[in-house]
């Protein structure tokens, strides 16, 4: 029943988006501004709509509900992980970077070091984070379609993921940074209007009391009070309990190294607009947070973890089965219209953040990857042509795109919201370091630079590579293999200090002479906005 009105909504939901991709593609002037930063034009209540749809992804909507459906308390870490983290964006990173850069990471730290290692450097880890994230909102994509068709049929499960990836390839290639902020915008509204009817329908159904709601959960999620308490998923031996310091780390200190979330501060005119744009985003995302904690703990109270860990053993689809039985159950109208709202919103949600992150990445490829190496090449040109950097980063959108599709139909099997927790581990680990250093420290060197990248990069994904999240594990990516070393699933525990070790080591290793004069130039525009973009 709840089949035909989910597809229709779906099938809106394109619509709409390709018409804004269109209409803003028609409108583009070709130039790299434009197409990376939408010209600069809008507002911080518009660009603080965008950073919120930009960062409430599949992760949030989908994956952090159902970890508090099947942990409770350690579920709910997640909540408080990724909102925490924008405090460190407002105070460290958001008006500094606007003021220093023009579009990607790379371009606030080649103010002050030598360009082409640094941006080879940035790029590559800026793709590699992209790329982590991708994955994730591929995952959250096949596990509403497996949903919405019974969890029978792989090939239309793959067909999504691959069409996914087609969109988000088109909204990029076509409308740029602009259409890809309208469709946030849009997105952030939906998701914002959905997820508050649903954590009203919750509190209703409970009349408003919270505690029934918390009591209800914990007996109906087979664990008893333990179900409200530490330890669940993260308090049974020391492993897990280091598991979840790597968690928080990661979580908290992710976000300042996302590089679609960074893009995103050169979208408005001036550094101040910069800082409300995060103002006001944090707004919003902090309501969000707060209703998914109502959701998850509202799935484990109506259905049951037992029925949400049957429907999807990740816990991915309990918004869309809580919203069904809020609206009367699987053969009434209610349900299947509510359904078919929660799970249309879930797939507007995701392709608005694939939509982001490819661009990001793209830009990544383009701006930093291709231009060094073009300016390598080219005698008597300081910069590569704008058009030529332009249509690289629609053919990186596609290629992004492919790598993203592939790794999403390997890691179907593991929730959205723990592999976006790797990605933020990789952008803690490879990013932020470096970010830091070069903002605050006067002797920081290229070879630093260089080091603090891949020592962070690196690391992060070799002990992935060897944890129970690729195998080893009964929901591990090759469930059948076991070659894990590292015992942790989140490697930010050891990674990011490995990341701010490896720069201060290059650092000192290093025999070029620190550049005073540059960092104090860099200094001065960051903290006054004097000769910004």
């Amino acid at each position: 029943m709840h089949q035909g009105p989910a597809v229709a909504l779906f099938s809106i939901f394109v619509v709409v988006t390709l018409a804004i991709t269109a209409w803003f593609g028609r409108q583009r002037r070709g130039s790299t501004e434009d197409f990376y930063a939408g010209g600069r034009l809008f507002s911080p209540l518009e660009n603080g709509f965008a950073i919120a749809g930009d960062y409430m992804s599949a992760a949030s909507f989908l994956g952090i509900s159902g970890l508090i459906a099947l942990y409770g308390y350690d579920g709910m870490l997640y909540s408080v992980g990724f909102l925490v983290a924008w405090l460190v964006v407002l105070f460290l990173v958001a008006e500094l970077v606007r003021n220093c850069g023009r579009f990607t990471l790379a371009d606030v730290l080649v103010a002050r070091l030598r360009e082409r290692p640094v941006r080879r450097a940035a790029g590559i880890s800026s793709v590699t984070v992209s790329v982590l994230y991708l994955v994730a909102q591929m995952v959250g994509a096949g596990s509403l379609v497996s949903l919405l068709l019974g969890g029978t049929d792989g090939r239309a499960r793959t067909w999504t993921v691959v069409g996914v990836g087609a969109l988000m390839v088109v909204y990029v290639s076509l409308g740029g940074m602009r259409a890809t902020t309208w469709i946030q915008i849009v997105k952030a509204v939906l998701l914002m209007g959905g997820t508050t009817v649903l954590a009203a329908l919750v509190l209703l159904r409970f009349h408003g009391d919270v505690s029934q709601l918390l009591t209800t959960a914990a007996d109906h999620s087979g664990h008893g009070r333990a179900f409200l308490a530490p330890g669940l998923k993260y308090g049974r031996d020391l492993t897990s309990r280091l598991d979840f310091l790597s968690l928080a780390l990661a979580l908290v200190l992710g976000t300042a190294g996302l590089p679609h979330i960074l893009s995103r501060f050169y979208t408005v005119p001036t550094a101040r607009a910069a800082r409300r744009s995060v103002i006001w985003s944090i707004g919003l995302i902090g309501g969000f947070y707060l209703m998914t904690i109502v959701l998850g703990f509202g799935a484990a109270a109506v259905l049951g973890s037992s029925a949400v860990r049957a429907a999807n053993p990740a816990g991915n689809t309990a918004v869309p089965l809580l919203a069904l039985e809020l609206g009367g159950g699987s053969d009434s109208m209610g349900g299947t219209i509510l359904f078919a709202v929660v799970a249309a919103v879930a797939f507007a949600t995701i392709l608005a953040v694939v939509a982001g992150v490819t661009l990001a990445s793209s830009a990544s490829v383009a701006h930093d990857l291709y231009a060094s190496l073009s300016r390598r090449r080219a005698v008597g040109h300081r910069r590569s042509r704008p058009r030529s950097e332009v249509a690289v980063a629609r053919t990186a959108a596609a290629c992004t795109g492919a790598v993203a599709i592939g790794l999403g139909l390997l890691a179907q099997n593991l929730n959205v919201a723990f592999l976006v927790g790797l990605a933020f581990a990789v952008a803690a680990s490879a990013n932020l370091p470096v970010l830091l250093y070069s903002l605050f420290w006067p002797r920081f060197t290229t070879r630093g630079a260089v080091w603090s990248v891949y020592g962070g990069l690196v690391p992060a994904l070799a002990l992935v590579v060897f944890s129970p999240v690729v195998s080893g594990a009964p929901d591990a990516v090759f469930p059948g293999l076991d070659f894990r070393l590292f015992p942790l699933d989140n490697p930010g525990l050891v990674s990011v200090p490995l990341g701010f070790l490896a720069g201060w080591l290059g650092t000192l290793t290093s025999s070029e002479a620190p550049d005073a004069a540059g960092h104090a130039e860099v200094e001065v525009r960051s903290l006054t906005g004097a000769g910004a973009a």
